[in-house]
Formats: structure tokens, sequence, C-alpha cells
């Protein structure tokens, strides 16, 4: 039985500003401010007013789009440069006010009223025996709710919103990960090095080996032997829950996530040799470019003095990260946690990947007491994370001086339309679009954690994890209630 059931679905890119999020201590501790543009930035979640589609999807919702058709582009998150000095905080948008109901206004959230708005709801039976839950304002920083708020709990794939915030706080948005063919001194040997990106196809292969082919008829050679590298990653290959349809075998060398058929998100038979695979499927690609190949290709690392003659760079990290998020990607979310850990100085295992990413968020000034990140998906039940943690990284997320971190926004799956969320949320349901959220499926464990505009246009940052529950099918409905519920308050 699959451990992870998230099911997910096409979505687009929606660029838009954010808040100002400074950090203040209060008591001994971090809080976020946001201290302009938060009624707007809730507006651009809600109403989709941005009009370009992402770099990985070319669809746009049209539900959303109808809804922005009146609205300036403002601000944005993009995959080239990050223009200078950041994007601009959206001004207000009166014409899709009508849209929300109410007229966006700059009076504080009222804690009383969305307590008592959940209250009804926290207790819900599909819930399971444990509820840890903590919203905030984004406008004031100010807990409105907290049941557990500081409680360590499986996160489930809620973890992944951690593993982007480090990856793209440490490497960029622009990273990309970089594949390439090292030819030996001799000009004998060709070696395939991996570096770690799960999204490699076999059409970059072929790309590489007409450029490989190139170097080697200038070397007036038409054979070689070929070899691949994997040492970029270190410790266990195999993930604690493999093997498994919702994860391949964790290297650095493979193609299309080890996938063993045209599938590009959710479960999948998967290879348990990716990298062997890849190889071959290179040495193929030589052989169709002029090159014979001699013998099998086998697993060694590339001499030092070896030249690079061909490279393949991923998408950018932006992307990756988005696609992470809102297709619940196991084999790229475990990818950015190895880069984040390379980038860090450790070791690119589970292990120092854990390290790492713990590291970068308190360098955040992220509140990680009580974390344990075991893995970059949140397939091990052995990680653990806050209510609290989730939605400082969300605000985080929001910082208008760091837009590098706005990918982790912007993949959020988008409640009735995209993603994990796609099919959760009927199209005329209050929530529907008003909610972007990162899911967590595992037996018995499931959570919701993402952003929520309420009716006077606030933007609310919220995190709800259950145990004990017993099926997704009663758990994920009294989430989406306690989301909606979000939603339907500020009156």
């Amino acid at each position: 039985m699959a451990e992870q059931v998230e099911e997910p679905s096409v979505r687009p890119s929606d660029p838009w500003g954010g808040p100002k999020i400074l950090t203040r201590k209060r008591n001994g501790s971090y809080t976020w401010q946001v201290i302009a543009g938060s009624a707007t930035l809730g507006l651009a979640v809600a109403a989709g007013a941005v009009l370009a589609a992402g770099p990985w999807d070319n669809g746009q919702r049209k539900a959303e789009r109808a809804l922005a058709v009146t609205a300036d582009r403002t601000g944005g998150a993009h995959h080239g440069r990050t223009a200078p000095g950041g994007p601009r905080p959206a001004p207000r948008a009166p014409a899709v006010l009508p849209a929300l109901g109410s007229d966006a206004q700059d009076a504080p959230q009222d804690p009383a009223g969305l307590r008592d708005a959940l209250a009804p709801l926290i207790g819900a039976p599909g819930l399971g025996n444990q509820l840890a839950a903590s919203v905030i304002d984004t406008a004031t920083g100010e807990q409105l709710y907290g049941h557990g708020a500081t409680v360590p709990m499986t996160p489930a794939s809620t973890v992944k919103i951690a593993t982007t915030v480090a990856a793209l706080s440490v490497l960029g948005p622009d990273h990309r990960i970089a594949t390439t063919a090292a030819l030996s001194p001799d000009s004998r040997t060709l070696t395939l090095v991996g570096g770690g990106d799960p999204t490699l196809s076999e059409a970059d292969l072929r790309s590489m080996a007409a450029e490989a082919a190139r170097a080697l008829r200038e070397e007036d050679r038409d054979s070689v032997r070929l070899a691949y590298d994997v040492s970029r990653y270190t410790g266990p290959v195999l993930h604690p829950i493999s093997p498994n349809e919702n994860i391949a075998p964790v290297t650095a060398l493979m193609v299309d996530e080890g996938r063993l058929d045209d599938t590009d998100r959710g479960p999948a038979d998967r290879t348990d040799d990716p990298a062997g695979d890849a190889a071959r499927a290179f040495a193929r690609a030589l052989e169709k470019a002029g090159v014979q190949v001699a013998g099998a290709p086998r697993e060694a690392r590339a001499a030092a003095s070896a030249r690079t003659v061909a490279t393949h760079r991923s998408a950018p990290l932006s992307a990756l990260a988005e696609r992470t998020l809102t297709n619940s990607d196991n084999d790229i979310a475990e990818a950015l946690a190895r880069q984040t850990a390379i980038a860090k100085g450790e070791k690119a295992s589970f292990a120092g990947a854990g390290r790492a990413v713990t590291n970068e968020l308190k360098k955040l000034q992220l509140p990680v007491a009580g974390a344990r990140f075991a893995d970059g998906s949140g397939l091990d039940r052995a990680g653990r994370v806050t209510p609290a943690l989730l939605t400082a990284l969300l605000a985080r997320a929001a910082d208008p001086d760091r837009p590098g971190l706005r990918p982790v926004l912007t993949g959020l799956p988008i409640a009735g339309f995209s993603g994990t969320l796609g099919g959760r949320y009927e199209r005329d349901a209050a929530g529907t679009g008003l909610i972007r959220a990162k899911t967590g499926t595992l037996r018995g464990v499931n959570s919701l954690a993402g952003t929520v505009v309420d009716r006077k246009g606030r933007l609310l940052a919220f995190a709800f994890l259950a145990s004990g529950s017993v099926s997704a099918a009663a758990a994920e409905p009294a989430l989406d209630a306690l989301a909606t519920a979000l939603a339907a308050t500020g009156g």
C-alpha cells in the first residue's frame, strides 16, 4: 500500500506582490509583522491579478482570470534575474472587491470572532485524536488562533514548505542543477556526472550526447568507454519507506524521476537502478550521435583532470520549488534538500540535508524548536514540525525584501483549481480560489498549511496538523472546512 496518497493536477504560476515583514522579539520569541500591502496581497491571491502563466505550465485558471480582468499586473515572481530593489507592493485593487463581497479595511482581525468560527470545527471526528493549529494575521504578526501551536507534529508533505524555503534562501531562485559529461585526458573515457537533477529527461541526454559527439570528433575519436558518476550524493540511496511508488531511489543521476511510465507526477512504478538506467540511455544517445560505446557503462568517478564537454542545466530553482509544492513532488523535494546540504557544506544525505535545512531556517530566525527534518519530502514519519514554524515560514516567504522566496507562495496549490487541492473544493464553495495551501497525507496523518484571504481582504497564514485520523476521506473535508471558516471571518 502506498504511504503517500496525494493526487496532483496541473497548475499555473501566479506572480504577485507581497507585504513587508519584519522580525522583532516579543517576550523572547520572534514574531512577524507586515507593514504594507497585506490586504492587496490577499486580493491578488484571491483574484489571480496576474495574467502570465508560470515557467513550467502553460495553463491559466479561467475563473481567476475573470476576476483579474480589471486589475493591473503588479509585482511578480519570475524565473530570470530578480529586478533591482525587488517587487513593489501591489496597490489596492477596488475593482475586484465586489467579487470578495466586502471592502478591504485596515482594522485588525478579531481573534474572538475567529476562535468562535473555528470552535465547532476543531473537534471534528475526522481529524483524529490530536490536532495542532496556528493562525496568524500577516498584517500585524498577531497569532489569532493557537491550539498546540508549538507542539511538534508529523508534518507529512507540509514539510516541503520548509524544504523549499531553505533551498531558495541558500541557492537563490535562479540556481540551476547541472548534469555534465566529462572526457578523460586521453579522450578514451566519457563520464556522465550526475548533479542531482531528478527532472533530467532522455531528450536532455540526447542533446548532451550530440554536444559530446562533436567534442569527440574534434579529437578524431569515434568510440569511448562510458562511465557514470553519482558521487555528489552520499549516504543511503533508499528512503526509509522504499521501495515505494511515491519516490525513486535518491541518487544524483536519474531520468524522469526514475519513472517507468510516461507520467510526470503522482505515484508510479520506479526503477531500482535510476543511475544505471540514465547511463544506458546516454549510451544509446551517443550511438545515435555516431559514437561507439565500448562495453557496458560502469560506475566510476570522473577524473579530476577530465574536461567538461557537455552540460545540461535544469529549470531554475524557482520553477522546481513551485513544482515541488503544487504537485507534492517527493523526488524534487529530496533533491532540493540535498542541494541545500551541498551549499551549506554538509554531506548530501538524508541526515546532512536535515542539518542543512535546520541551520538555514535558524539563520532566517525562524522558530525551529522541536523541529526534526528527517527528509525533504515528508514521507518519513520521524519528521516533526510545529504549526508555528509553518506559519512563520509562510510569512517569511511573503517578505518583499526576500523576493527569492516568493515561489513558496506561488507554488501553493489553489483550492478548487490546482495541484493537490484541485479536487478538494467545489468550484462555488466559499474557500475556492481564496485558499492556497500545501497538503500532507500519510496513513493516520493529515495536514494543511497555507494562506487564506478573509472577507476584508486580509491575508492570514494557517497550519493545521492532525494525527490519528481514520482516513483521508474523513480528515480532508474537516481540514478544508477549517480553512474555509477562516475565509468567512472578518466580516
